[in-house]
């Protein structure tokens, strides 16, 4: 019998899947520790979250209460107004969230470097065990496997980053198409698996005592004023000023309004009207995915409920056609495309294989062809300075870097012309790769991810294959121009709205 997506709480006693936890020492639980500590660094949400899902099965298992602590660092790279106040948004959510509940939420934010260092080892003294986190990509890696060196308790990282587990691939894919195939083979038996809606729905967990002062004077949570992430706020702390908030808000609550208004007015018009800059039919969901602050889980569950969907109406053909496996309308189906396939196939490359933002990690044919090129003669060479502030002889070009300096955020489709425009123009393809993750790392606000690595390598010829004719600079890399972009593309008002006068 086929199952339908859950709606509710009907699967709330469902434990968190084996696959997505990775223990990351081997030590036991503390049987003296005084709570279980959730370390919430890339699942910022209360909703639809297994890592929050394990860390309440362990408190039911120890009869031990919940320390929840999100913390932000001022030291990260590319750290500036535009991405802390989106984060501090998402932590006020949280507070909200908490405050009815026996939880004890610690949100922590810097107000100048390194003034965190040592919270976390402080509160694992007092832990029972810690659940984390399991993000493969930006320096949350490197972050996690330091703190499970020093930690002396028990520490798991759990995976809620996509409706496929990253450990249920042990290889990386080449291409969209055959991992497609992949998950069309592997996704059924994880569709039912559904992180819990309401974590903390009829559980009993005991209220946590306050921490000692000694903890909380060294490192005083944060404020509510403080989180609502006021100008004169962000000013005091040791980040980039100059790239200012974005106009989008940040947070979970934000993130589900931005859910329902995609589904409701810009779904039925997506697979047509996605690539026009014009028809502005893009879900607008990607900055809460990087962040955490909505779950695929959720998105899946509400479309598929508007959908009228079940398991059964999957297909049996599994030869990785991007069209008709699902059972969904073309809409949905070009959506989940997107969502599951081309957002999960980035987390397969920066799961296995660490390395995954340097250039060797093209596919040698590309690697071949554009070195064979990188000494062909360029039509104008940009400076990163005169690329940053959008002064090139390319209106369209201009219009997209605009978009993303000023808002955060760039046209799906333009990326793409976008990137292949800084590799015509860059010195070397290296310095290209170089120019196109600082420009989207330092504005984009779903920058740092897996997902924005992949569209970055894509330009440079990951995912892709080798096209003819051979070209100059892009050898058989896949080459395209402002001219046929324009040709294809709804984009007059979309220039008018970013130009020269913007």
């Amino acid at each position: 019998m086929s199952a339908k997506v859950p709606k509710n709480e009907s699967m709330s006693m469902t434990p968190v899947p084996a696959i997505r936890i990775r223990p990351l020492n081997s030590h036991a639980p503390r049987a003296d520790g005084a709570f279980v500590l959730y370390w919430m660094n890339a699942f910022r949400r209360t909703m639809f979250n297994f890592s929050l899902d394990r860390a309440v099965e362990w408190c039911e298992k120890l009869r031990k209460p919940l320390i929840v602590l999100e913390a932000l660092r001022c030291g990260y790279p590319w750290a500036s107004d535009r991405i802390h106040r989106f984060v501090l948004q998402g932590m006020a959510d949280q507070s909200a969230a908490f405050a009815d509940t026996p939880v004890l939420y610690y949100p922590f934010v810097e107000e100048k470097t390194d003034q965190g260092k040592g919270l976390l080892g402080a509160l694992a003294q007092r832990a029972c065990m810690v659940v984390t986190d399991d993000y493969p990509a930006f320096f949350l890696p490197q972050m996690v496997a330091a703190a499970a060196e020093k930690i002396q308790t028990r520490m798991e990282a759990v995976d809620s980053n996509g409706v496929l587990p990253m450990a249920a691939a042990d290889r990386v894919f080449p291409t969209a198409h055959a991992f497609r195939r992949f998950l069309q083979r592997v996704l059924p038996e994880h569709l039912t698996q559904q992180p819990q809606s309401n974590a903390l729905a009829r559980r009993d967990l005991p209220r946590c005592e306050p921490l000692p002062e000694a903890v909380t004077s060294r490192w005083p949570p944060a404020s509510e004023l403080l989180l609502q992430a006021k100008p004169e706020f962000l000013r005091r702390l040791p980040i980039d000023h100059a790239v200012g908030p974005a106009p989008m808000q940040g947070g979970s609550q934000a993130g589900r309004r931005a859910l329902v208004e995609f589904l409701k007015h810009r779904l039925p018009r997506y697979q047509e009207g996605r690539n026009h800059p014009d028809d502005d039919a893009s879900s607008g969901l990607s900055p809460y995915l990087h962040f955490g602050h909505i779950a695929a889980h959720e998105i899946f569950r509400d479309l598929a409920i508007g959908e009228e969907w079940s398991t059964e109406c999957l297909a049996a053909n599994t030869q990785g056609s991007r069209e008709g496996w699902w059972g969904m309308s073309p809409a949905a189906e070009s959506f989940l495309d997107e969502l599951i396939t081309w957002r999960e196939l980035g987390f397969n490359m920066c799961r296995l294989r660490p390395e995954y933002d340097q250039y060797e990690t093209l596919p040698d044919w590309a690697k071949t062809t554009l070195e064979k090129h990188a000494r062909d003669v360029r039509p104008v060479v940009y400076s990163l300075e005169d690329l940053e502030a959008a002064r090139t002889h390319d209106p369209i070009w201009n219009a997209a870097q605009r978009q993303l300096s000023q808002e955060g955020r760039l046209h799906n489709y333009l990326r793409m012309l976008w990137g292949k425009k800084v590799l015509e123009w860059s010195e070397t393809p290296r310095q290209a790769l170089e120019t196109m993750v600082h420009l989207n790392n330092k504005y984009a606000v779903d920058g740092r991810d897996p997902n924005s690595y992949s569209g970055i390598f894509w330009v440079l010829g990951r995912y892709d294959r080798a096209w003819g004719p051979e070209r100059p600079i892009f050898g058989t890399v896949r080459y395209m121009s402002s001219e046929n972009t324009r040709r294809k593309l709804r984009m007059s008002a979309y220039l008018e709205q970013y130009g020269e006068q913007a």
